[in-house]
């Protein structure tokens, strides 16, 4: 009776708790697109003394996905450019980048969301493998790309952008 009892009272439990805490484990995170709204709109940063215009416009989330686009002026003339889309793939969100200077889209799976942040991540890609942006208090947007390059050092790149209105 006593050997039944410590089954009861000690085993039991213990295979229960056991058994949440891989269930908590196991389960994924959801993110919703539309808890990035905040990444809507036009960004900007500018440079005049090196005459550095970097912009960054997106479309707010609707229809699975949102649209953005960036350039890069030096001394008034496009010398950069990128198309983007972060767009929901079944329970996933992915963030696409297309920079003028690759032939097709490279993917970054959103793994870290908040009210103010979104980080990407493709650990098979070439520099970068991360793709940050942070929606500080002051409203600025604090953008950054990081990961290892080809020479197995870590390298980060921040792109701090202050919000303009769209035309």
């Amino acid at each position: 009776m006593k050997r039944n009892l410590v089954v009861l009272n000690v085993i039991l439990p213990l295979s229960i708790s056991l058994s949440i805490a891989v269930s908590v484990a196991g389960q994924t995170t959801s993110f919703h697109l539309a808890s990035l709204e905040w990444l809507s709109g036009c960004w900007e940063s500018r440079d005049d003394a090196k005459q550095l215009v970097l912009s960054e416009q997106w479309m707010k989330p609707e229809g699975g996905m949102m649209i953005g686009m960036g350039r890069t002026i030096k001394s008034g003339k496009a010398v950069d450019w990128e198309f983007m889309r972060i767009e929901e793939r079944g329970t996933d969100i992915f963030y696409l980048a297309k920079p003028k200077e690759n032939a097709g889209e490279s993917p970054f799976k959103l793994i870290r969301s908040s009210a103010a942040e979104a980080v990407f991540e493709n650990p098979e890609h070439d520099f970068p493998q991360r793709v940050i942006y942070r929606l500080a208090k002051s409203g600025n947007l604090e953008a950054r790309i990081e990961g290892t390059t080809s020479d197995g050092k870590a390298k980060g790149i921040d792109f701090p952008m202050d919000r303009k209105k769209c035309q």
